[in-house]
């Protein structure tokens, strides 16, 4: 079963045996606007927490999306080259943006769970 986290650059991740499907939060996409482009990373990238992974623009600005934890890009959402939008119309289903298999899982004990995001963007 998978279990979700969120980091406070407002991203949630998603973990399923040692993979984690990464997005941007509800709230992110709500203060960014409506996206029209997504620039999704390379497969097989290795990313280290807080690397820039992917850049996703708006009609108001450009913005990074950063990796929450260390890992290796396993996939990532093709869809999204044509339907940016779908990161507004569904942030934590089909918007994800990329799954990274995670090189240290400890790294997933200082990320927040649902409650305590939900306090941080109150």
């Amino acid at each position: 079963m998978a279990t979700t986290y969120f980091t406070e650059d407002h991203e949630w991740l998603s973990v399923d045996g040692g993979v984690a499907t990464v997005g941007i939060t509800d709230y992110a996409q709500e203060q960014l606007g409506d996206l029209v482009f997504v620039e999704l990373p390379e497969k097989g990238r290795s990313l280290a927490k807080g690397d820039a992974a992917v850049v996703v623009e708006s009609v108001k600005a450009a913005s990074d999306v950063y990796a929450p934890v260390d890992g290796e890009i396993t996939d990532v959402n093709e869809t999204l080259s044509s339907e940016p939008a779908l990161v507004n119309t569904s942030p934590t289903e089909n918007g994800w943006l990329w799954k990274m298999r995670l090189s240290d899982e400890g790294q997933l004990a200082g990320l927040m769970d649902e409650a305590a995001y939900k306090k941080l963007i109150s």
